[in-house]
């Protein structure tokens, strides 16, 4: 490898399906991969992973041939190849399921896993041996129930998922690269991914898997790689790794200094938010207290209504009972309208479809709630909004560029400066940190922090236990539409789950 940190990470007597040797790649004189090496290995899976704009987008696009290297070689099994076109990359049997769905929402399952390549008798194309033959395909991968003769505007983003997998495998691909499989995808969700992946492996497919998650990383690879600012950083066996010395190698830190300490001077002040006896037809019977300068986190397994609780609160699916109070007066918010004129600002858990519009500018967003809500006010929040964006470090080429071309993690940035330009007393966080590299994750926590130093309150709904934990001065723990408990700063992860599910702390630990 080109690191002196790499280590050999070959199978005994095994070869490379895929060799990459010194892959290189400039747009407009900048230098966005430099000499990078990589080998995959049939039936096994091989962990990409780094900060955004570490390369991992450039090298799949390279292995799925939609950029050509400057420099650089890439061997399947043995064999030289060049690709100038994604056709060619799949015709040598290199697939890769990217992030963003390549689907026609107005066709089929089977129309669009055979799209171009349509099984035909006679002239036309013949749809039943196509339905037959993307039944088999599917059950190869573990997948029932799922028809061939569904229209893909009607699946769920899983769904959707599996079909572009399908789609993958049904070109003989003996390379399948991912991209950020699981962002959008809820946690049952997630486990039939992994069967899917498992079953690949079986059949001797080689796996490039990218994702921010590092829980899945070690979950299902058996190899990892670093990328940081374009360059290879290490190749490790996954077994030699933990969190803390991947996330080292990533950004440079050790996991211990991750979750930043309360700014001094940080004071809880009086209570700003209070609900008592709170429902609606998701959640039922809530109390809780928010004050002042306070990080609280929302804790639960999916589908124990923590996503319901924000909106509640936030008007989108307003209280039918109960009390909602601010700084201690009685009132009711039957609109997220409403929420913002009260002070409230929330950061939805879908940045893409819920919080920006992705063909405007970053300048654009960032004035979105101000100009919706207090137009009196568009002036001034144009005039402060340079500083604004100046400080949560959004990294864009201008004001003028538009969000869609921003990384994930420099959108998070901005749906943020979309809601402080309000100028919040509270600020709700649905999945605040979803889908962005840990660096960014910094950012973000080092944000929050600073809001809380401010006297804002921040109530925050999170699926990561570790992020729960490491910024939380009280947790809360919801279970079927209730809370089912409070926790101190401080607690384990063993006692979020016992009150998460309802088991004996003896079955967690």
């Amino acid at each position: 490898m080109s690191s002196d940190t790499a280590v050999d990470t070959a199978p005994a007597g095994g070869e490379p399906l895929l060799r990459a040797r010194g892959l290189t790649k400039s747009f407009l004189g900048n230098t966005v991969l430099a000499d990078v090496d990589l080998d995959l290995y049939p039936g096994r899976v091989h962990g990409l992973v780094g900060e955004n704009g570490a390369g991992k987008s450039t090298l799949m696009k390279i292995l799925a041939g939609v950029y050509p290297p400057d420099r650089g070689t890439i061997e399947i099994a043995g064999r030289q190849v060049s690709f100038s076109h994604p056709v060619q990359a799949q015709q040598a049997g290199v697939s890769t399921v990217f992030q963003e769905f390549n689907l026609l929402p107005d066709r089929t399952v089977a129309e669009n896993i055979y799209l171009g390549r349509e099984p035909r008798r006679r002239g036309l194309v013949d749809t039943r041996r196509m339905q037959r033959e993307t039944t088999e395909l599917l059950e190869s991968l573990g997948v029932t129930g799922l028809r061939p003769s569904r229209v893909v505007r009607s699946l769920s983003v899983a769904e959707q998922q599996i079909v572009e997998i399908a789609k993958a495998v049904s070109y003989e691909a003996r390379v399948i690269s991912m991209d950020e499989p699981t962002a959008a995808l809820a946690d049952h969700e997630v486990e039939l991914l992994y069967r899917i992946i498992r079953r690949l492996v079986e059949r001797d497919v080689a796996i490039l898997y990218v994702s921010h998650r590092l829980k899945e990383v070690f979950d299902l690879c058996d190899t990892i790689t670093v990328l940081k600012d374009g360059r290879h950083v290490a190749t490790r066996p996954a077994a030699e790794l933990d969190d803390s010395s991947l996330v080292r190698l990533m950004v440079g830190r050790p996991m211990s200094a991750f979750f930043p300490d309360p700014e001094p001077g940080t004071e809880v002040g009086p209570e700003v938010l209070r609900l008592e006896g709170a429902g609606n037809a998701h959640v039922d019977g809530i109390d809780l207290s928010l004050r002042a300068g306070e990080i609280v986190g929302i804790a639960g397994l999916q589908g124990s209504g923590r996503t319901e609780l924000l909106e509640g609160i936030f008007g989108v699916q307003p209280f039918t009972r109960g009390r909602l109070l601010l700084e201690g007066t009685p009132v009711r918010v039957t609109s997220p309208r409403a929420a913002v004129r009260r002070g409230l600002a929330m950061v939805t858990e879908d940045r893409k479809a819920k919080g920006l519009t992705l063909n405007q500018s970053i300048l654009d967003n960032a004035l979105g709630a101000v100009r919706a809500v207090f137009p009196s006010r568009t002036a001034a929040a144009r005039r402060e909004a340079p500083d604004l964006l100046a400080s949560l470090a959004v990294a864009g080429r201008s004001l003028d560029q538009e969000v869609q071309f921003l990384s994930g993690g420099n959108q998070q940035k901005v749906v943020l400066a979309r809601w402080l330009s309000t100028r919040p007393r509270v600020v709700l966080m649905d999945e605040p940190t979803r889908g962005i590299d840990v660096g960014a994750k910094h950012a973000i926590y080092e944000l929050m922090r600073r809001l809380a130093a401010q006297g804002v309150a921040i109530l925050m709904v999170s699926s990561e236990l570790p992020e729960v934990l490491g910024m939380s001065d009280r947790i809360l723990v919801m279970r079927d539409g209730r809370l089912a408990g409070e926790l101190p700063a401080g607690a384990t992860e063993e006692q979020v789950v016992h009150l998460a599910t309802g088991a004996d702390l003896e079955e967690t630990a």
